[in-house]
């Protein structure tokens, strides 16, 4: 299969960058006009003392925020059209460079802040001039023991190039491999990219999936020592930062900058492992419909529709998403329709593009979508999940002012997983026969599997690896490896794993990000959540779910879902859940 390259794909299928930046001259022209505000913002330092200078500093770090944020945007999207252009790339270095210098010369306003008394913090937080600027400096006062001296901040703002770990890991798997060819049950050759991975891993060929699951997580084997090498320094750079700012441990300072409290990660891990049956009974009912005498790990992915999968043209599966959708109201459905005719989304594939799909949003600019479109289902769903994002942004924007618009990555899963629970239920209600309803019933146990279960997985991996670390227990390839592996055995029962299921944890992205995985899980429970009151036709459903959607960050995670009327403090909220996907199985199982 070869790979069509950017030019030649239609411009209606590439998202429209010209609201961001007009051209790569105007980028360039934004940088520049942000350098000449750097001597103003350090005129400041040492005068933070008083709330004249700590206004006027604020307004003056907006100005430039709203210069460099849409040339920020600009230049990371444009990247990830094709990461091999070295245009694009020098071009991401260079603002790297200069956010750098930012970062490092400003840094005094962050120890600065610190040292105010709590008096003026008080007084500043009480002051409507600074009503935007509240929640920060209550954060401030609350947080002022994990801050390090004025010299000590500048330090660490400059050592930005710690976060190169997680570049290494994208150009290795992304750019430099070259994953070769797959055979399928004919002896066919198949051309194997990230992409494909999923829809290879989805085919009724049983052959093809295991030659997938063997040959991609292998090759990663291959260069497992540089793999782990490259993370085992990330996990390093991680548990030394959280100790140098007085966390308990690299766990709490990833909750704690998110106002969330360790009780709910555990809690999750608790509920979830009480829940494996679940899985369990998932896994044997997808046998039955796969008609297999075995079940390996290679075949938790499979599609049990029968026959040729149906596929979707782009226009045909906006317009699923949209009935999905249609709960949400005409307001919500015209966002959509916006999204769609003013290029918010860059839909296709195209050679050496960014794998997966994302959505990326900035104050005062609509935000952006990349998919990476295959036609099948599943990029119907994803395409669904991208938008829900996409609209979280836009009414958090809308709502709240630029200091309060971006909410937590906590929260970051609930919308976009929402609109999915509402496509399945859709789905669920127009199926014509058993066999389509069964294959839908495997999509969303997919879903659960890889979003509830196998996140969960992924978190109990990340909080017991830096554990160790943080514990004295030496990190290698093998540990990392073996823990992956007995993980795996725990989550997945009866199932059959095979040799390269312990190096699957290396292509992980999401691990660079340390602690982001089990907000997958949460937001899951939660959508279910908000998506099964909407369709039930609760009072004040759709209200509290707007309500969630427009709050940014004006308050903290945990308690803006409570005033949304969903509490991720409670087990009764997870029992729920759990009693929700329990009676799914019940109308799976009486099908049969």
């Amino acid at each position: 299969m070869t790979e069509i390259l950017r030019e030649n794909v239609e411009e209606k299928f590439k998202w429209d960058l010209s609201p961001l930046c007009g051209d790569d001259e105007d980028f360039y022209s934004k940088v520049e006009r942000a350098k000449k505000y750097l001597p103003e913002l350090k005129k400041y330092e040492g005068k933070l003392n008083n709330k004249n200078n700590i206004y006027d500093f604020l307004m003056l770090e907006k100005e430039v925020d709203e210069l460099l944020e849409p040339a920020q945007q600009y230049c990371f999207l444009k990247n990830t059209e094709c990461l091999s252009n070295e245009k694009y790339n020098e071009m991401q270095e260079k603002l790297y460079m200069m956010l750098s210098e930012f970062s490092m010369e400003t840094s005094f306003a962050t120890s600065e802040f610190y040292e105010l008394s709590d008096e003026l913090l008080d007084d500043i937080i009480k002051d409507e001039k600074f009503k935007n600027y509240d929640r920060m400096f209550e954060n401030i006062k609350k947080d002022r023991v994990h801050k390090l001296t004025k010299e000590e901040e500048r330090l660490v703002a400059g050592m930005d190039f710690l976060g190169g770990f997680s570049d290494n890991m994208e150009k290795a798997s992304d750019v430099d491999y070259d994953y070769g060819v797959v055979e399928n049950s004919k002896g066919e050759k198949l051309k194997l990219t990230q992409s494909l991975y999923g829809k290879y891993m989805r085919s009724d060929d049983r052959t093809l999936r295991k030659n997938t699951f063997c040959h991609l997580n292998g090759k990663f084997g291959e260069n497992i020592n540089m793999l782990a090498c490259n993370y085992i320094n990330d996990v390093k750079a991680t548990c030394y930062f959280s100790k140098v700012r007085k966390y308990q441990s690299a766990l709490s300072a990833a909750l704690e900058s998110e106002e969330v409290k360790s009780d709910v990660y555990y809690l999750l891990i608790k509920m979830v492992n009480k829940h494996l049956p679940v899985l369990f009974d998932y896994f044997k009912l997808k046998q039955i419909e796969l008609g297999l005498d075995d079940f390996y790990i290679y075949d938790a992915m499979a599609s049990t529709e029968k026959g040729e999968q149906k596929k979707y043209t782009y226009d045909e599966a906006f317009e699923v998403i949209k009935k999905a959708l249609t709960p949400l109201g005409k307001d919500y459905l015209a966002l959509l329709d916006r999204a769609k005719n003013e290029r918010w989304i860059d839909v296709f594939p195209n050679k050496d593009k960014r794998s997966g799909a994302f959505e990326s949003g900035i104050y005062g600019y609509h935000p952006y979508v990349m998919t990476n479109f295959e036609g099948d289902l599943d990029s119907i769903f994803t395409l669904a999940h991208e938008l829900g994002h996409a609209m979280h942004s836009y009414f958090s924007d809308k709502n709240q002012p630029r200091e309060k618009s971006g909410y937590t990555i906590f929260l970051a899963e609930i919308a976009s997983t929402t609109n999915e629970v509402l496509l399945i239920n859709y789905l669920l209600s127009k199926a014509q026969t058993d066999e389509e309803k069964k294959s839908l019933y495997n999509k969303l146990f997919d879903e659960v599997k890889a979003t509830i279960f196998r996140q969960t997985m992924f978190a109990e991996f990340e909080e017991k690896v830096h554990a160790m670390h943080e514990a004295g227990e030496g990190l290698t390839k093998d540990k990392l490896c073996n823990e992956y592996y007995k993980l795996n055995e725990r989550y997945f029962g009866d199932v059959k794993l095979v040799d390269e299921t312990k190096y699957e944890w290396a292509r992980i992205p999401h691990f660079f990000n340390s602690f982001y995985v089990y907000k997958y899980a949460t937001g899951m429970i939660t959508a279910i959540c908000f998506a099964n009151r909407i369709l039930s036709g609760e009072e004040n459903a759709i209200s509290d779910y707007f309500k969630f959607l427009s709050a940014g960050c004006s308050s903290d995670p945990v308690t803006i879902l409570k005033n949304s009327n969903c509490d991720l403090t409670s087990e009764k909220t997870f029992e729920w859940c759990f009693g929700y996907l329990k009676e799914m199985l019940e109308n799976w199982k009486n099908l049969n």
